[in-house]
């Protein structure tokens, strides 16, 4: 769009603005979300050339903040329409994500996905019919297909979302690492594929007489299995060296402390509490029962929970026991739950640069809502991040991600004259 199409309003403003201290103008664009500088660079070349500045990325990302991110949902819209949304915390609003255009040559009308997870501009799919994954990258707007793992071809159902990872290099547009963790023959074992030498290999962690050793050098926690008053895990190197310099995966069994008892499975709306696992630690949420009228306007109710509190929990400096981190406050509860009623509840957990980040998705009676929670280590706060609704009521949630690293694969593409890929927002 040249200056001439954009009419006398919008180059008003640009002039405007562009007569503004430059100083007065960074504080200005240090506030707005990445996509919301891609509209700016197409209001004024020179604002343009502001924002795509190296020492304008370098204070952007600092002035970021630790831990802020993106949450992305995945949503089907029968019979074949699907849609992925990512809300950015700093803008407080939901964009579009146009990976279904990307995915629509590589993918047969009617097949069945589920969105796993995120990582830079990188988004992982799982497919249940021909049980393969499907790796789409924003920034070449590509498909690669992954080969199967050496426990062979998986359904949609056998992935669990706190046993992976998608590790994206920053370094190259292309390349990145997947992680996931399985018991095998009642042995912990590592799967890992390298989009370099587009090929997989499994390595058996390795396990102390306690079950401990020590986490450090490790920064990748994957969760095996759960029963009772002890844990599975797997710690592993996410990021740094080759394939054959990184430290061999170490298996922990971590129990939890004395008298707390281990959550049932995610959903079980019979019980107080479930547990959600992510990046060595746990949410423990706690819950209690509620009536919620019929709709229509009959009498009749629906059995459901609410959920009263929600505990943090880290894995040790060791690994062998869970240790508990900090209760959010009831203030914070309420701004994010605002008591809303649930049958059944999934969520996530995600820790980057000393902040936890927790997101639990509700439904009940055909009504989704969806609350973020934020815990800082250093500063030893909570925080609720609202997320406004994105239309979700009556359709299928297929996949939720938090992801830390989104925007700054953002930064090449701001830098060139290629367009946004989170330009539309809703």
């Amino acid at each position: 769009m040249s200056d001439g199409d954009r009419g006398p309003a919008m180059t008003t403003t640009a002039v405007g603005l562009c007569l503004l201290p430059a100083e007065l103008l960074q504080e200005i664009f240090f506030r707005l979300a990445l996509p919301d500088l891609f509209r700016l660079r197409s209001v004024s070349r020179d604002l343009g050339s502001l924002v795509s500045g190296c020492d304008f990325r370098r204070l952007y990302n600092l002035r970021s903040g630790r831990g802020g991110g993106w949450l992305f949902v995945y949503k089907k819209r029968p019979p074949r329409d699907s849609v992925l949304r990512g809300f950015n915390d700093r803008s407080g609003r939901w964009f579009h994500i146009p990976v279904a255009g990307i995915l629509a040559p590589a993918v047969p009308p009617g097949e069945d996905l589920y969105f796993l997870a995120a990582s830079g501009g990188l988004f992982l799919f799982a497919s249940n019919g021909r049980r393969e994954l499907l790796a789409v990258n924003l920034a070449t707007r590509a498909v690669r297909r992954i080969p199967p793992s050496p426990l062979g071809p998986r359904g949609t159902s056998s992935w669990r979302r706190a046993g992976l990872k998608l590790v994206a290099d920053p370094h190259g547009a292309d390349r990145f690492r997947f992680l996931f963790a399985e018991m095998v023959g009642n042995r912990p074992v590592l799967f890992e594929y390298s989009s370099d030498v587009d090929a997989w290999r499994a390595i058996q962690a390795s396990e102390g007489a306690t079950g401990g050793g020590s986490v450090g050098g490790r920064d990748v926690c994957l969760n095996l299995v759960h029963i009772g008053v002890e844990s599975v895990l797997l710690s592993c190197a996410g990021k740094g060296g080759g394939r054959d310099e990184q430290p061999a995966p170490v298996a922990h069994r971590p129990r939890f402390p004395e008298g707390f008892q281990g959550g049932p499975p995610v959903g079980m709306t019979t019980s107080d509490r479930f547990h959600v696992y992510g990046d060595g630690n746990v949410a423990v949420v706690r819950s209690a029962a509620a009536d919620v009228a019929g709709g229509g306007g009959g009498s009749a109710t629906t059995r459901a929970r609410v959920v009263t509190s929600v505990q943090l929990l880290g894995l040790s400096e060791i690994g062998s026991e869970w240790e508990l981190t900090s209760t959010a406050p009831a203030a914070v509860v309420e701004e994010a739950l605002r008591r809303r009623p649930y049958g059944v509840m999934m969520g996530c957990v995600v820790e980057r640069e000393g902040v936890v980040g927790i997101v639990l998705m509700s439904n009940c009676r055909g009504s989704w809502g969806l609350a973020w929670l934020s815990y800082h280590r250093a500063q030893r706060k909570w925080a609720c991040v609202p997320v406004p609704d994105c239309g979700t009521k009556g359709l299928n949630m297929a996949g939720i991600a938090l992801s830390s690293t989104f925007s700054r694969s953002l930064w090449p593409s701001l830098c060139s004259s290629s367009s946004s890929p989170s330009e539309q927002a809703d």
